[in-house]
């Protein structure tokens, strides 16, 4: 694991870079559609759009995610991520139906697509460029674990996709079949939907307090209950907040325990859930055993 300092610089490193690699291809995009008038390079132009803003958002939303916690805000700056995420998903939505709006105009009225080459030139150099933000990327998952980096990795990944996809379309443009350039641009249109949906469930979840998968949360009462003296473990919440998990349980321990042999195994429950989730962040209440079995008799 990073010391938190090289975890913060690694996040902005990425988050910069992100954002770099977008403008140049925005740029890039919108030559290639105003020689060509290609609805699909307009689709990968407005993807690339989408991706300056999704990347700015990120930029801007960890930049204030990192910031540690404070008075007003105990638990952290992290949901920050995913209300970024909300917005990225609407403005996603949006874009995507004017896409598939001009998709359909262009079917209704095929056009040739012009200095298709060079468009092609452009995606080839659009691949090339999205490959390398993509290493950069990996690498900072591996040594920091972002669900931000990770997410936008994942949207650049499809991008690769996206923009083979542009690139057959273009190829055929330029071979005569100028109705495929309209269908592959609501082909891409409805895959951005998509995606602005999958964001936004994802934002929703956080923003609503979902519990981490079951087998997670059956696992941390696992390690709870393995150490020493423990004899048992109940009433374990979770919650996810930006990079961090929030965890609660209440530990069954032996009535005649002193208070400090008492605090010493909530330590040590703690410490194994930690060790096992380093990005855990967990509140252990001690239950004397006898009041448990009083409570559900």
């Amino acid at each position: 694991m990073t010391t938190s300092t090289e975890h913060a610089r690694l996040l902005r490193l990425a988050t910069r870079a992100s954002v770099a690699v977008a403008l140049v291809l925005i740029l890039a995009k919108a030559l290639a559609w105003w020689l060509s008038g290609s609805v699909s390079m307009l689709a990968g132009l407005t993807d690339s759009a989408l991706d300056g803003v999704t990347s700015l958002l990120n930029l801007l939303a960890v930049h204030y995610a990192l910031r540690p916690a404070d008075d007003d805000h105990r638990y952290g700056h992290g949901k920050a991520e995913s209300l970024a995420g909300m917005a990225q998903a609407l403005f996603i939505g949006g874009s995507a139906v004017l896409i598939g709006l001009q998709a359909f105009e262009r079917l209704k009225n095929p056009l040739p697509v012009d200095a298709p080459w060079l468009s092609v030139g452009v995606i080839v150099f659009s691949l090339v460029l999205t490959l390398a933000l993509l290493a950069l990327q990996h690498r900072v998952i591996r040594a920091t674990g972002s669900n931000a980096v990770r997410a936008d990795s994942l949207h650049y990944r499809s991008d690769l996709l996206l923009n083979g996809s542009i690139l057959v379309a273009l190829v055929l443009a330029g071979l005569g079949w100028y109705q495929f350039d309209a269908w592959f641009g609501l082909g891409i249109a409805a895959y951005i939907l998509w995606s602005a949906i999958q964001i936004a469930r994802e934002s929703f979840a956080v923003l609503m307090d979902e519990e981490l998968p079951p087998d997670v949360s059956r696992h941390m009462l696992e390690l709870a209950c393995a150490v020493p003296g423990v004899l048992g473990a109940h009433d374990l919440r979770t919650r996810i907040s930006g990079n961090h998990w929030f965890v609660q349980l209440h530990l069954e321990l032996p009535g005649e325990l002193t208070l400090s042999v008492a605090h010493g195994i909530s330590d040590q429950a703690a410490d194994a859930i930690h060790r096992a989730y380093p990005k855990t962040e967990v509140l252990v209440h001690a239950d004397p055993s006898e009041v448990v079995k009083r409570a559900s008799a």
